[in-house]
């Protein structure tokens, strides 16, 4: 029953805008901005990707050796553990499940660190998107912009716009 009431109240609500829209003779204006376009395109998203990988990069390829090395150790000792005495081979596959251990803790908290940085990185770039969006709404007499929507007539989205002005801005700092 609130369902129903829900829709009636926003169906009566359209209503009311579509006819006195007209009595207003004022045009709505709607955009539509692309937010992950804007993350993969804009100048100041490639220098955070570039600024986190070169903070990373170091972190990552250790991680990568590491790996390899503890593959490596895994596999010589899958060929020599039937040549062991029972003692060596225990004792070899717990300092094995240890470095596995030490690994998986590694990764884990690389991938953690990473996620935060790139949450921080993203969050900046969307705040100064979101004023180049403001600003473009404001020159060009925007009602509303939209940065989520389930479909957008082209006609609608000024991403291109936003990313122009965008990448200008950086290019002046």
């Amino acid at each position: 029953m609130k369902s129903f009431s829900r829709h009636l109240s926003v169906a009566l609500l359209l209503g009311t805008v579509a006819f006195a829209a007209p009595a207003q003779a004022q045009e709505f204006k709607a955009g539509f901005v692309n937010t992950d376009r804007i993350f993969r395109e804009a100048t100041t998203a490639k220098a955070a990707q570039a600024k986190l990988e070169q903070e990373f990069s170091r972190r990552e390829k250790e991680l990568v050796d590491m790996g390899n090395t503890l593959k490596t150790a895994s596999d010589k000792f899958e060929r020599e553990a039937p040549t062991m005495a029972e003692s060596q081979r225990t004792a070899r596959q717990r300092q094995l499940v240890d470095q596995d251990r030490d690994f998986q803790r590694k990764r884990r908290e690389f991938q953690e660190d990473l996620s935060a940085r790139k949450n921080e990185e993203l969050s900046q770039v969307l705040e100064r998107a979101n004023k180049v969006v403001k600003q473009v709404a404001e020159a060009e007499k925007y009602d509303v912009i939209l940065q989520e929507a389930v479909y957008i007539n082209p006609k609608h989205d000024i991403t291109d716009k936003v990313i122009k002005a965008l990448n200008a801005a950086a290019a002046t700092k």
